[in-house]
């Protein structure tokens, strides 16, 4: 065990001094897309969380994370409510709400709800709920919600540069840890539960529906910040945050990265963003075939992901991994 930890916490470090040394060797411009990056992995970390770690497929991520976005947005516009202290909460509690209002309509029927049935529920509830914001106009339609002021701290603007990256940087930090925190508790073992031997936890008279509430909901609160911020950091609130694209990339994200040790997502988010960043001014033309091309194989080939290079599967997670032999009959989603 000591030979797994010593390797994780190798490549925990290594890439927290990555994005710490990041802004003092590029261009601004590059600190803006990299300040992208970070608030895109903290979302992509409420995603590993469902599903890497407790086996919930929630297709519709970004339902949650669009929604905290236009919730802030309108906190803003509205009320001119931009304190960072105030932001980040509501975004929290609008990812929150969507997503246990939400989970409540799926997981809390009569019969237990398949991953099929949550999948395709999330995904439907993402694309409707962008449909809506497209035409309603107090949303702004198909424009959205620009010109989104600055998030402030006292008497302070945190305008997009070196700033708002070490903001973003230490939540991703905050919320990296109190993910790990989460999964090595007990309650991480019943995450492993409803992964690996869902059956096997209602034979000894868990509710495993309400687990999976908690789980989906305290998922939901993760996108929502991670929406809040991002908003703020683009100015703008669009009903592309709410839907189907942004839904579908989280996925990727994590699968390329590995699913259910947390890094895998970070590193997933990072490199995808990096190559599609570095592909499309190279290669204008043909850079999403490529990037396209990338991903298939990666994923083909090694279903455990990017962090596979490095680690087992074992070796990458502190949500205990069932043997075969005591699995029950949900699916394993590595």
């Amino acid at each position: 065990m000591s030979r797994w930890l010593h390797g994780r916490t190798l490549i925990e470090i290594a890439a927290l001094a990555t994005f710490l040394i990041l802004p003092l060797i590029v261009s601004n411009y590059l600190v803006v897309f990299a300040t992208r990056i970070l608030i895109l992995c903290i979302f992509a970390l409420s995603f590993d969380l469902l599903w890497g770690c407790a086996g919930i497929m929630s297709f519709g991520q970004s339902l949650f994370f669009g929604a905290a976005g236009y919730g802030v947005a309108l906190a803003a516009r509205d009320f001119g409510v931009t304190s960072l202290l105030a932001v980040l909460p509501i975004g929290l509690l609008v990812g929150f709400a969507v997503a246990t209002l939400v989970g409540s309509v799926l997981l809390l029927g009569r019969r237990q709800a398949s991953v099929v049935f949550i999948s395709m529920g999330t995904l439907t509830g993402s694309y409707a709920a962008e449909r809506l914001a497209r035409g309603w106009y107090y949303l702004g339609g198909q424009n959205g919600i620009p010109s989104i002021p600055p998030m402030t701290i006292g008497p302070y603007d945190l305008a997009e540069g070196v700033g708002f990256y070490f903001a973003s940087l230490l939540l991703l930090l905050i919320v990296y840890a109190a993910c790990r925190f989460v999964i090595a508790s007990q309650f991480g073992l019943v995450l492993a539960g409803l992964r690996d031997g869902e059956q096997r936890l209602l034979y000894f008279g868990y509710r495993v529906q309400h687990f999976k509430l908690v789980t989906f909901s305290v998922g939901g609160a993760i996108a929502g910040l991670a929406g809040g911020l991002y908003t703020f950091h683009e100015g703008f609130a669009g009903p592309g945050s709410l839907g189907v694209v942004l839904s579908t990339q989280v996925v990727l994200y994590v699968l390329f990265g590995g699913a259910g040790t947390l890094i895998g997502a970070v590193i997933g988010t990072t490199t995808i963003e990096t190559l599609g960043f570095w592909f499309s001014n190279s290669y204008q033309e043909v850079w999403p075939i490529i990037l396209g091309l990338i991903l298939v194989i990666v994923i083909t080939l090694r279903p455990a992901g990017l962090i596979s290079f490095l680690l087992d599967r074992r070796e990458g997670t502190d949500v205990p991994v069932m043997p075969p032999a005591a699995k029950g009959g949900c699916d394993d989603p590595a």
